[in-house]
């Protein structure tokens, strides 16, 4: 993972500098979001965009809290992978935004014994509703809260002898710090 980091930061950071971007209008950027190290998780989120619209890529790890894992159950870990697409009211990506997109959850669940450990997948549509405030020198906070759809992977999982029933509906909400390299002018 630390690895995969590195990498994209390095091509991110070269792009303004050998002029990949430079003259198509397009800017590029960086996010951590402060939900999944709450939980001892990690995130990484890169984007490029132009005007309204901008398209993330990003990797999430996140251990959901007991209190939201249905009674009998424990360390409810997902890994996301997620393509989404931001649509901004503002072409200069202040204020509100909407976007939507695919994810790709990689999980596990115990059971509060903790004798073993399930794994299972799903494949969820996404959708998010935040607004971006401008911090300066190209940072910005962006709270946000959207809702998860499963469409695919597995519905029950069999762990220790009990069923767990994968949710349909997954809220969720946070904070995001962003850093972008170019200017969005």
């Amino acid at each position: 993972m630390k690895v995969a980091a590195i990498v994209w930061f390095l091509i991110f950071a070269m792009c303004p500098r050998v002029g990949i971007c430079q003259g198509r209008g397009i800017s590029i950027g960086l996010e951590q979001d402060v939900l999944p190290y709450l939980t001892n998780g990690y995130y990484f989120g890169a984007w490029a965009g132009k005007s309204h619209l901008r398209g993330r890529a990003l990797i999430a790890h996140v251990t959901k809290p007991d209190f939201i894992v249905p009674s009998g159950f424990t360390n409810n870990i997902v890994t996301a992978y997620a393509l989404v697409g931001d649509y901004f009211l503002k072409s200069d990506w202040n204020g509100w935004w909407l976007n939507a997109g695919i994810v790709y959850w990689d999980s596990s669940i115990q059971r509060s014994v903790k004798v073993s450990t399930a794994s299972y997948e799903n494949v969820l549509l996404n959708g998010s509703l935040g607004y971006n405030w401008e911090l300066g020198k190209n940072f910005y906070l962006s709270p946000w809260a959207g809702l998860h759809v499963r469409v695919g992977g597995a519905t029950e999982v069999l762990v220790d002898g009990a069923s767990f029933t994968t949710p349909v509906l997954n809220p969720e909400a946070s904070l995001k710090l962003g850093w972008y390299f170019q200017s969005k002018k």
